[in-house]
């Protein structure tokens, strides 16, 4: 008898929905953190006020930076750059140098609304460059923002400066701004969480650690970087209005590389796709120079040796040292079974007709023709297998339907309606779903988070109704949720939902990238090697799930190198040779083709 995977015993069963015990788990860091700093004001430091302030105003920027940084994992290295935007702005608005002065809160709005843009403007280049170009590119905006400081003097004050704004009302005294600050920063922490522990945020952790899963779950990069770019920097330009009013009097050598790399480094320790982790980053780097004042001098080497060590003995960064949970030993020797009884209530049977077809696809690289003029059609409620030797254009052909390449002839049609080829982030909301050779998964993201991924086209909130966690947000979230743990029942790993990804043994990430593919409901499943790696009686259970799948209404293209699941499972075969149709008929048929047997079966 096999025991379903993670059994009684093994860390973070998923049978119920978040309970109040868990949400005050969550909650009780951030308001120990804001709370004990809310005290400040009873020691009458204000020396100190003014250290913890600064800690509060830079978290106001690092808050948003870590969605960039930490969740969708762009190098924006030179941020400061909207801080001093930020700055100048709120004090130029607010001290009418350019235009008559108005009241310093409505210059802090204005300074987001103008930091927004221009984090989107400076957050553009990511959709085209990768990694260190990138941050080279966010450095030049920074060189150019420091440069108009300087020479556009009869607004800016030129190298001289200008005066930081000065806030009234209950927030004039030095501790009512300081609670000013802390207020901003503890609803900055609260839009930012609730961003990243939704399906923005998860689109992101997709993005940075697996982008063509991705796309095939529907997500669009370049429609998703500019949202969290507008957000990014409106907070960094709202931290600017506010480190103008607690500097008094700004120049443009105020903002400092050095402090562009503490708001980079003070995410890098606090651990990626985290909130709490770079948050006690920002505290930690913004405190520790006033603990080490003899040292300031070299406070960016003291940096430098921080992260190095972090990387070294916590790699995971702060937040991963305090995941204790991800520490607790899994069972060994677990084996998955799949409930099948939980697929219709996952998939409700389809009466659909409308067949996928690939109608004379051609598609060369250089002078080789990966695709040959090959024609192909998938049945709604049958398995489709594919197979042929290595090089044969099988993935190639997955790739043509899922839009990643774009054929030189030839279309895909879902009945008569025509996918627009190289464009794969289509493909889900048009009723395709695909697995990968290599599983394509967040390893950091629990594996309920990675499932949960594959049903971003069933959201409906919008991302200002996710930032604000207005109610179509919650109900997105309860349905995702409850969706991905049938799903995850439905393979056998639902005792494992809130288990890191990355824990996970190879069978099981198999079965997690069915889970995933699952969720937007799919009218047509792609399987590229799914039993790869699997043993014979995983292989058996595997056949079982796909046959069960198809009998539900979806049409599964399957491509294996394991022959006799192909033959078993499969109602026709199309077998590939050089990029060509070399045989297509039934299990039967295939077996008998003699052109087969000598190129592929053998014999």
């Amino acid at each position: 008898m096999t025991a379903r995977a993670g059994a009684p015993g093994t860390a973070g069963g998923p049978e119920s929905m978040p309970g109040p015990a868990a949400l005050v788990g969550v909650l009780a860091p951030f308001v120990v953190l804001f709370g004990l700093a809310s005290l400040l004001p009873l020691t009458g430091n204000a020396y100190f006020g003014l250290i913890v302030g600064r800690a509060a105003v830079y978290w106001v920027l690092v808050s948003g930076l870590n969605l960039v940084v930490g969740f969708a994992g762009q190098l924006a290295l030179g941020w400061v750059a909207l801080l001093t935007l930020g700055a100048y702005v709120t004090s130029v608005l607010s001290a009418g140098t350019a235009t008559p002065p108005i009241s310093p809160y409505f210059a802090l709005a204005a300074a987001a609304l103008v930091g927004g843009v221009a984090g989107v403007i400076i957050g553009l280049p990511a959709l085209r460059l990768r990694t260190f170009y990138f941050a080279m590119s966010t450095f030049g905006f920074a060189t150019v923002i420091t440069q108009i400081a300087l020479g556009w003097q009869s607004v800016t004050g030129g190298g001289i400066g200008v005066v930081g704004p000065t806030f009234g009302g209950p927030f004039a005294s030095t501790w009512g701004f300081y609670y000013f600050c802390l207020g901003v920063a503890a609803l900055c922490t609260w839009l930012s969480a609730n961003i990243a522990h939704s399906r923005f945020g998860r689109a992101l952790m997709a993005v940075r650690d697996a982008e063509v899963a991705a796309e095939a779950s529907g997500i669009s990069k370049p429609l998703l970087l500019p949202l969290v770019f507008l957000f990014a920097g409106a907070t960094a330009a709202t931290a600017g209005g506010l480190f103008a009013a607690l500097q008094s009097y700004i120049t443009p050598d105020a903002f400092t590389i050095d402090l562009s790399l503490l708001f980079f480094i003070a995410i890098l320790i606090g651990g990626r796709g985290s909130i709490l982790g770079p948050l006690l980053g920002t505290v930690l780097l913004a405190l520790l120079p006033e603990f080490a004042a003899p040292l300031v001098a070299w406070a960016p080497f003291l940096y430098a040796a921080l992260l190095l060590v972090i990387v070294l003995l916590v790699p995971g960064g702060i937040a991963r040292l305090l995941d204790f949970r991800s520490r607790r030993p899994l069972q060994t020797g677990r084996t998955i079974t799949p409930d099948l009884e939980a697929l219709p209530a996952l998939l409700p049977a389809r009466t659909a007709t409308e067949p996928m077809a690939i109608e004379k696809a051609v598609l060369s690289f250089g002078g080789v023709k990966a695709i040959d003029d090959l024609s192909l059609t998938v049945t709604p409620g049958q398995v489709h297998g594919l197979i042929g030797p290595n090089g044969s254009g099988k993935t190639t052909l997955l790739n043509v339907v899922s839009g990643y390449y774009r054929p030189d002839s030839g279309a895909v049609r879902l009945g008569a309606l025509t996918l627009r080829p190289g464009a794969p982030q289509t493909r889900a909301g048009a009723g395709i779903a695909r697995t990968f050779q290599a599983p394509r998964i967040v390893g950091e993201a629990s594996v309920l988070a990675n499932v949960m991924i594959g049903g971003m086209v069933r959201g409906r909130a919008s991302f200002v109704e996710t930032m604000l966690s207005l109610a179509r947000h919650r109900e997105d979230e309860r349905q995702l949720r409850a969706r991905a743990l049938l799903a995850l029942q439905a393979v056998g790993l639902g005792r494992l939902a809130e288990i890191r990804a990355d824990r996970l043994q190879h069978t099981e990430l198999r079965f997690l990238e069915i889970a995933r593919a699952l969720m937007p409901d799919p009218a047509f499943l792609l399987l590229d090697e799914p039993a790869a790696g699997l043993a014979a009686d995983e292989i058996a259970l595997l056949g079982g799930l796909i046959t069960a799948i198809s009998r539900l209404g979806i049409g599964v293209l399957l491509v294996e190198h394991h022959v006799d699941l192909v033959f078993d499972i499969c109602a026709r075969v199309t077998v590939l040779n050089l990029g060509r149709g070399l045989a297509s008929g039934t299990p039967a048929e295939i077996l008998a083709h003699q052109d087969v047997i000598n190129a592929y079966l053998g014999g």
